[in-house]
């Protein structure tokens, strides 16, 4: 099987490509700053590792052996693990973090401490998701199994309350990952021909992957359960709370930047091609949301930015809020659609009245 591809269309206003590259990196070139991670940055770093470390050595010591304590370190520790994600180790595997390719690197393993596996993480996120967004066949972020996330989805009974079971359908998204997802991508990454980019056999992969998993859950798992002084399926609940609450926050952040009832889906053409220039499609694909909220934007990474982010993933995100005024500028200036909400709940609300409308079927009504 060959490597998935779809093709763009450069002739499609390669002007105002141009003009948005040139302005965004005179940004930085006037202002004398480079894109990479800054002392904030590295501030933020370190707090999110700590918010997810030291709940876990103190759990480990056994210092803590009554419940509700015990639930309040898990609790500190799935901020931690969803801080690490969006914060630290999302732009570290974009190659954002750093001009230095191994603190990249070593900020980007930290997800292999969180139940998922690097590899696998780039190949769907940089490489398809970026690549392909809103891409029916190629991007695997709408791909659920008892779920619809686009109209070019085949639509099913039980969908139409979609709406509502959503939310226990995203808690999953990390427990997914640690014990199926994982295994399978690599089976279909190898077929695809997508492991060799990353210097990989599937053998090899499937190895590290296993060792990881096995690494992780000891460490999560079976020595907590040794150690913590709670019957074991206390331990075992806080530990799905964490994962739970995480997964949540994950998929809540990173699905109203995309399935929304503003932004576009599409399906190649027999010949594998989709109307749009890449960056214009970037942008009919994606949406911004609550950039008035500082604490909010800080704590998930600057996704709330997904327009910047998509359209510069190699840029850190602690520069997103300032460039993200030439973007929208740039947008508009050559008609070009820039989708936002105004707070993270007008985004969340779009994502779920799309998900009804799409698993009632009203939305193909409309069509």
């Amino acid at each position: 099987m060959s490597t998935p591809v779809v093709k763009f269309n450069s002739q499609d206003r390669p002007e105002f490509v141009a003009e948005l590259r040139q302005n965004v990196n005179g940004y930085f070139k006037e202002n004398n700053i480079s894109k990479q991670a800054n002392t904030n940055m590295v501030v933020k770093s370190v707090f999110m590792i700590l918010l997810y470390f030291v709940p876990l050595i103190v759990l480990l010591t056994g210092a803590v052996n009554s419940f509700w304590p015990m639930m309040g370190l898990w609790f500190l520790m799935s901020l931690g693990m969803s801080g690490i994600g969006l914060s630290v180790m999302h732009d570290a595997n974009h190659g954002a973090y750093s001009k230095n390719k191994r603190v990249n690197q070593f900020f980007g393993f930290l997800i292999n401490f969180l139940g998922a596996y690097h590899i696998n993480w780039k190949i769907q996120h940089n490489v398809l998701h970026h690549s392909f967004t809103n891409v029916e066949g190629f991007d695997e972020d709408f791909e659920n199994p008892v779920m619809r996330l686009s109209p070019s989805q085949p639509r099913k009974k039980g969908y139409k309350f979609q709406a509502f079971y959503a939310p226990f359908v995203y808690g999953l998204l990390t427990l997914n990952w640690l014990f199926s997802k994982d295994f399978k991508q690599l089976i279909d990454y190898n077929k695809k021909n997508l492991l060799t980019g990353q210097g990989l056999t599937l053998r090899k992969a499937m190895w590290r992957l296993t060792l990881n998993k096995l690494g992780y859950i000891v460490l999560t798992v079976v020595l907590p359960i040794m150690i913590i002084d709670l019957p074991w399926w206390q331990v075992m609940l806080g530990f799905f709370m964490m994962q739970f609450f995480s997964g949540l926050v994950l998929a809540l952040i990173f699905q109203p930047a995309h399935v929304l009832e503003e932004t576009d889906f599409f399906t190649p053409n027999e010949a594998g091609s989709v109307e749009n220039n890449w960056a214009i499609h970037q942008l009919r694909t994606t949406s911004n949301f609550a950039k008035g909220s500082r604490f909010f934007s800080w704590y998930i990474g600057g996704l709330n930015y997904q327009i910047e982010h998509h359209l510069f993933p190699n840029i850190c995100h602690v520069h997103y809020q300032n460039i993200s005024k030439i973007v929208q500028q740039t947008a508009e200036k050559h008609n070009i659609p820039y989708y936002q909400h105004k707070t993270f709940y007008h985004a969340l609300k779009s994502h779920f009245s799309l998900l009804h409308d799409l698993g009632t079927g009203k939305y193909d009504r409309k069509l």
